[in-house]
């Protein structure tokens, strides 16, 4: 195959020990691909191909997920890339092929186009603060998952052992004292209450690693910069959450846009002379579960979440509608956070940032009214296809 000057797309659909690459020019032809292994000899090769074509970008799916690893490879070889999302990906499939079949080859040329059709990819940066930041918050997040699983289980033998079992909020040391009053004669009570006494030795190694986790996180999340726990409900692992998943607030052409992202913007479910909203369940699932704590906190305390809810209960919301639109109020404020940090320093002209104005409910870190019922935003303004420029 010939040696072109021009700057190709080289989309990947990649796997944990293989991945298949499809080559792709500015116009849209096919000029090569293949299947490597992810070894080190079959990523040689795969780079060894690469390198017929000097000017490329790699457009890879699933960066955040399953694709990391192999971005993270390309990243420190000097390699620029981009993140495919796999909706858009799956969209480009059923365009392209016309069913929603998918294979190996299929998936790779439904991400090179993406990779040559859209604007506004997110480049993967090779940012160690934020790989350091996603070990940590994923190591809490299990720490914070075992928790409950061993809670779970100590409240089953407990509640075999002692007639009522235990309240619902058990620390390890209100479960040893209980256990302590336990005196099983038969050989299963005996069971029960040794392995009931493991998992409480296992919740307080669980307590202090978790303790020691939040610790480590504060401090690495306050290096950052960022203000984000500045905000009545998020901590430290929450705006660690957000900092890794979010990367760059920037590529979100505004509050809506990030509020479809993260699955609290309504859905429109309008039929008739009947307006209502319904709620989402798509998004990125971690920011929403970040919302749903930030906003369950500001519910247990005299807060402005607290009276927005309020609000929304008396004009006639129900209690999961007021939860939804509170939410969607937070997802704005925690957006604008997101982009005062990211502006901080730099000069900004009339009117505050990015869809915001000087008087906007959005500015104060308090939820006031406004866009909470808005459902999904329309399509950004911005160009639908990226072109390949070709060399000098």
């Amino acid at each position: 195959m010939s040696v072109t000057s021009d700057r190709v797309v080289i989309g990947m659909d990649p796997h944990k020990r293989s991945a298949t690459i499809e080559v792709m020019t500015g116009d849209e032809t096919i000029v090569g691909g293949g299947r490597f292994d992810t070894n080190h000899a079959g990523y040689t090769a795969m780079r060894k191909y690469a390198n017929r074509w000097p000017i490329r970008v790699w457009a890879i799916e699933g960066c955040q997920g399953i694709g990391r690893h192999i971005a993270n490879r390309l990243l420190a070889d000097g390699e620029e890339v981009v993140d495919v999302p796999p909706k858009l990906s799956a969209r480009a499939r059923v365009f392209a092929t016309g069913q929603g079949r998918k294979t190996d080859a299929t998936d790779a040329h439904s991400i090179a186009l993406v990779g040559t059709r859209m604007a506004g990819l997110r480049p993967v940066v090779n940012d160690e603060q934020l790989a350091l930041l996603r070990i940590l918050v994923d190591r809490r997040r299990s720490l914070g998952e075992d928790h409950t699983r061993m809670v779970s289980q100590l409240h089953q033998l407990l509640l075999e052992l002692i007639p009522g079992g235990a309240k619902k909020s058990l620390s390890a040391a209100q479960a040893k004292a209980l256990l302590a009053t336990v005196r099983p004669r038969d050989a299963v009570g005996k069971a029960r209450r040794r392995v009931a006494a493991e998992l409480i030795g296992d919740l307080e190694r669980v307590y202090r690693r978790s303790k020691e986790a939040d610790k480590e996180l504060k401090e690495l999340v306050a290096s950052t910069g960022t203000t984000l726990m500045d905000l009545h409900g998020i901590g430290p692992s929450g705006a660690a959450r957000l900092l890794v998943e979010v990367a760059d607030v920037t590529r979100f052409p505004g509050r809506a846009h990030f509020a479809s992202w993260n699955g609290t913007a309504p859905i429109d479910a309008s039929s008739g002379d009947q307006v209502r909203h319904r709620l989402s369940r798509a998004g990125n699932r971690q920011i929403n579960r970040v919302l749903h704590i930030m906003a369950t906190v500001q519910l247990r305390n005299p807060t402005e979440g607290r009276a927005y809810f309020d609000r929304k209960k008396a004009a006639g919301k129900t209690s999961m509608e007021a939860m939804r639109a509170l939410k969607r109020r937070l997802s704005d404020i925690v957006y604008r956070q997101m982009i005062d940090d990211a502006t901080a320093g730099q000069v900004t002209g009339p009117g505050g940032q990015r869809e915001t104005t000087t008087d906007s409910s959005v500015t104060s870190s308090h939820p006031q009214a406004g866009s909470s019922d808005k459902s999904l935003p329309g399509p950004a303004t911005s160009q639908p296809r990226t072109p390949v420029p070709t060399s000098a």
